[in-house]
């Protein structure tokens, strides 16, 4: 598999995913980690589901892309349960933080796959970058990260990201403040290295880029899409590691956390830095397309993550 459009640019391109509406206020999440809190998870997914029914019916946008992705992962059209699930999943890992970040990990069943390759990598004592996507829930990795030791988790984001991230686990809870660290800040790199040189891990999701991100087109579930190359840049000039990782949630409280070793930038000199990128990159990109078909009520990009510049002149997509 070779990109069909390298290292393209994207001038102005799709930051539609940034420009959705905020929905979910400071004010309701504080009465759904109340209601969660005070009166349980088993009442409060019955609030969840009638939220995921109100957003079938009243996110038109999201309901169109939901669908788009859904008949090509599932290779059939989707109907009006296929996009319930689908909301569902996602409000149910956005719930889940509640009590993941309350420390009530003793509510969900857990399983951990490729815990060897997490252990390797660190005992090299160079940090790690851990790939995500908006995938399941990238959560469940404090959970367990917490309580087996391992070294805590930073989050490299977007500024927009960040604001609203902090803002949202401030309402959860004002003392789970994660560290966070925002891409853009004039010491975004020094904070960077620290903590990989300090052992730690960085996490970040790879799949969204904004207008002014190197992208390269790549195929993903049948037709081309733009993806950032930013992060597989960043773990490049700092010649670390790269594990993937998904936390897939498998419905009720059950959630499966696999690892998988994706590259080592170390073993590349600069010559070599942009084809390692590019393969990188390329199975990065296969193996969540894999994911994806194993598990298709997991993507969260409510978006219409293949509507590139091309697409915006062309006109509106079709629903």
């Amino acid at each position: 598999m070779v990109p069909s459009q390298e290292d393209a640019r994207n001038p102005g391109g799709d930051t539609s995913w940034m420009q959705e509406h905020e929905r979910s206020n400071r004010h309701m999440l504080r009465l759904m980690t109340w209601i969660s809190l005070r009166l349980g998870r088993r009442i409060a997914r019955v609030v969840l589901r009638g939220i995921a029914v109100y957003f079938v019916l009243f996110a038109p946008g999201a309901r169109r892309a939901s669908r788009q992705y859904l008949k090509r992962v599932l290779g059939r059209d989707a109907n009006w349960a296929d996009g319930y699930r689908h909301v569902l999943s996602f409000a149910s890992t956005i719930h889940d933080r509640v009590y993941l970040l309350n420390d009530r990990r003793d509510l969900f069943d857990l399983k951990v796959h490729g815990a060897e390759v997490m252990e390797s990598v660190l005992s090299q004592g160079r940090g790690a970058f851990l790939m995500g996507a908006h995938f399941g829930s990238f959560e469940v990795l404090r959970a367990i990260a917490k309580h087996v030791a391992a070294p805590p988790v930073s989050l490299l984001m977007y500024p927009d990201n960040a604001r609203k991230i902090n803002a949202a686990l401030h309402a959860i809870n004002p003392a789970a403040a994660q560290d966070i660290i925002p891409l853009g800040r004039f010491d975004a790199m020094l904070r960077l290295q620290a903590r990989l040189d300090a052992g730690g891990m960085v996490g970040i999701l790879a799949d969204r880029s904004l207008h002014d991100d190197s992208t390269t087109t790549l195929p993903f579930l049948g037709q081309a899409a733009p993806w950032p190359r930013g992060p597989m840049r960043i773990a490049a000039l700092l010649k670390r590691p790269v594990v993937l990782m998904f936390g897939i949630y498998r419905g009720g409280n059950r959630y499966e956390v696999h690892f998988e070793r994706l590259a080592d930038f170390s073993e590349h000199d600069r010559s070599e830095r942009s084809d390692a990128i590019d393969r990188a990159l390329q199975t990065y990109v296969q193996r969540l397309e894999d994911r994806c078909r194993e598990a298709p009520y997991n993507w969260f990009n409510f978006y219409d993550f293949w509507r590139g510049p091309e697409a915006e002149a062309a006109g509106p997509a079709e629903p």
